[in-house]
């Protein structure tokens, strides 16, 4: 996937989840968050960011701050960017065959999963989580308490007993990382949930990503360590 019109920044603060002060070319902007988790060990005073600017007139900021800088890392933290690169990737045949079926945003009990997708006699469901949280080249998922993750993956379970593949697939989204794991520290709960899912049929993945200022593509698989 790729962005129009990058532009570097130095980040200022954060008033808010949705929104940050950043410095771009000497002055000041409140530019749009594409990430409502913490990203406290990424979002710095003095860290340069990446942002992409927008020309809608009845937005209120004009730029989205799309990535940051972590030491030698460039960490993509815009949260609709892993769908968009599942997306490619499956369209090119990353998963299942090339031409196959795919519904993007497809509701399931109360909540609505990321893709449905089918070839043949395959037919599958799969769940999409970003990753940006990271730790001496270590991937970790959540980085803050998900209940919503706990009932997508608690769903997942459900359709593989249904008959359907199921597929929770972690998006790194920076590289190179040695392995992902569930934040245990952070959200318990969710980690068993997981566990729980890799031992009754659902397919837990994880994949780095090729970063840079303008553009992210899923790379190579990484391991899952539960």
């Amino acid at each position: 996937m790729k962005y129009l019109n990058s532009y570097q920044g130095k980040f200022i603060n954060r008033p808010n989840r949705f929104v940050a002060n950043v410095e771009i070319d000497g002055q000041q902007h409140l530019c749009h968050v594409k990430n409502t988790g913490r990203c406290k060990e990424l979002l710095l005073p003095g860290s340069t960011v990446y942002l992409e600017k927008n020309h809608n007139p009845n937005r209120k900021t004009t730029f989205d701050l799309i990535a940051v800088e972590k030491g030698t890392l460039l960490i993509n933290i815009d949260s609709q960017a892993p769908n968009k690169a599942v997306f490619e990737w499956l369209k090119a045949g990353g998963l299942f065959p090339e031409n196959l079926i795919i519904q993007p945003e497809i509701k399931y009990e109360t909540s609505r999963l990321d893709f449905y997708i089918e070839h043949e006699n395959r037919k599958g469901f799969i769940e999409v989580k970003g990753v940006t949280l990271e730790e001496n080249r270590i991937a970790a998922f959540p980085d803050a308490p998900t209940l919503r993750g706990i009932r997508h993956i608690q769903h997942l379970m459900d359709i593989v007993q249904k008959g359907y593949e199921a597929y929770l697939i972690f998006v790194v989204q920076f590289k190179p990382v040695k392995y992902m794991i569930p934040n245990d520290i952070t959200h318990p709960e969710f980690g068993e949930t997981l566990r729980k899912a890799a031992s009754n049929g659902v397919n837990v993945l994880a994949y780095d990503c090729i970063v840079t200022p303008d553009t992210m593509t899923l790379d190579e698989s990484v391991p899952v360590k539960l």
